[in-house]
């Protein structure tokens, strides 16, 4: 199956890449599944403190699904179930890494990329990026849960817009919505990008951490969340990290945080 998922990890930062530049990056099974291999690593990892997610290139952050794989995995009601089922288990598998996580945009940004796009904290898009989600273009289902997903990110009117009418949705546009966090022209994305990255990396991860889970929580309503949350909350209060932060603070100097 084409396409991989580079990952490298330095300086606190693992950086994703969707590499599959002769389908403009579109996601097969495979990379689902290499996704999803990555999360389950990151879980037991202590050195990532954020993740950005990325297409090769410059012309695609993804073409969406590689639709080469729907005649075999996704031909008939079954296997779409399937399809759909990987699809969502790898787009919360990175909702759920405990990390900040960006997706940097550039170029286009459809269907199935903009679901995994959706599934990041934070967009940070080049000014000729453009969403869109061709699903009445094929004829197929959009998994409620992906379409959740869509609607937290993209809003009601956006999400209909993107369903309704299968046309692209300007970077320009989704800024204005609030679905891209930064708009950047597209020379200075890379290093916009990087600054945010850099900053994250260098604050207080347990906090991070029990940010995140707060901020699901009440996007989701789960209390389950929510327990995590303030468990998380009560660890970050009780750190090393936290008696760093107020001695540098005292002490006029940047913190150097542990995440312990």
């Amino acid at each position: 199956m084409a396409g991989s998922i580079a990952i490298s990890v330095e300086g606190g930062i693992a950086r994703l890449v969707l590499t599959n530049p002769e389908r403009r990056n579109a996601i097969s099974s495979t990379m689902w599944r290499g996704l999803i291999a990555f999360a389950q690593d990151a879980a037991h990892r202590s050195d990532i403190r954020v993740a950005v997610l990325r297409g090769e290139g410059d012309l695609a952050f993804s073409g969406g699904a590689d639709i080469s794989d729907f005649d075999t995995a996704r031909s008939d009601a079954s296997g779409a179930q399937s399809y759909d089922d990987l699809v969502e288990q790898a787009c919360s598998a990175i909702e759920g890494l405990a990390c900040p996580t960006i997706a940097l945009v550039k170029g286009a940004c459809v269907g199935a990329g903009a679901a995994l796009a959706a599934s990041c904290d934070m967009r940070i898009a080049a000014d000729d990026a453009f969403f869109a989600i061709p699903a009445a273009r094929l004829g197929l289902g959009y998994d409620p849960r992906g379409m959740a997903r869509a609607l937290r990110v993209f809003g009601s009117q956006g999400a209909r817009h993107l369903f309704f009418t299968a046309e692209r949705l300007t970077a320009a546009r989704a800024h204005a919505i609030g679905a891209v966090d930064v708009l950047i022209p597209a020379a200075e994305a890379e290093a916009t990008a990087e600054r945010t990255l850099q900053r994250i990396a260098e604050n207080a991860p347990l906090t991070l951490k029990a940010a995140k889970l707060a901020i699901r929580a009440a996007e989701t309503g789960s209390q389950a969340l929510l327990g995590e949350a303030r468990r998380a909350t009560g660890a970050a209060n009780a750190s090393a990290d936290y008696r760093e932060g107020r001695l540098a603070f005292a002490e006029k100097r940047a913190p150097r945080f542990s995440g312990s």
